[in-house]
């Protein structure tokens, strides 16, 4: 028997596009969790003609947040137990569900294309999906990617990718950016109270180390 049946389950971490009318095309769980994110976060100061005292430590809104990361996909164990749609695809399935985050839906451009020649001039824009990055259950926060880079690195004699790496940043999108009426914003909100939340247990924490040090050398 394992020595690791007790072992705590392992939460995967996920990229997901909501979009109602294609529920299942960008929902990706990542197969093997990053080992790493690197996060860059920038103020939002307010900009001030003024120079009056205090108006440097004004915020305009949250910070800006990005996030990138590598997600690493491989269809090996797959093909061994010979598992669709590995044996047909690959990790196609996979990749494609990444670059749907970036893509206008093919019916809208069609519909935009057919509806031009009859001269109707207001052309619909196409709208990315809700896209949530989740990374347990303390950061579900809405994004947008920024940038997709994906390096295939092995394949099967069809020359379907069976073993690929993909590159993803990402900008968290707040209230401001979407309303804090919307699912988005009430999701950015929630993960902001979060944090608050964190920093007070932090700073409790810090207070009665100090003060448990300070009795200690007294």
């Amino acid at each position: 028997m394992s020595g690791f049946t007790r072992s705590p389950q392992l939460l995967k971490g996920a990229i997901i596009g909501v979009d109602p009318f294609n529920p299942l095309a960008s929902i990706i769980v990542f197969q093997y969790n990053p080992d790493s994110l690197v996060r860059t976060i920038t103020p939002n100061i307010a900009q001030s003609s003024t120079s009056s005292p205090g108006e440097a430590l004004r915020f305009a809104g949250p910070p800006g947040e990005t996030i990138s990361l590598d997600i690493e996909v491989d269809a090996t164990d797959q093909l061994e137990q010979a598992k669709s749609p590995a044996t047909s695809m690959g990790v196609h399935p996979t990749l494609a569900s990444l670059e749907m985050l970036l893509y206008p839906k093919s019916a809208l451009v069609i519909a935009n294309e057919i509806l031009a020649p009859l001269g109707i001039t207001e052309i619909i824009p196409a709208e990315a999906p809700l896209t949530l990055f989740i990374w347990g259950i303390k950061r579900v926060v809405p994004v947008k990617v920024t940038n997709l880079t994906i390096t295939e690195e092995a394949f099967d004699t069809s020359l379907n990718p069976i073993r690929a790496k993909a590159r993803v940043a990402m900008k968290i999108l707040t209230y401001q950016d979407l309303g804090l009426l919307s699912v988005g914003g009430a999701l950015f909100m929630v993960h902001q109270i979060i944090k608050e939340t964190m920093a007070t247990i932090n700073g409790v924490g810090s207070l009665a180390a100090a003060a448990s040090f300070s009795v200690s050398v007294g």
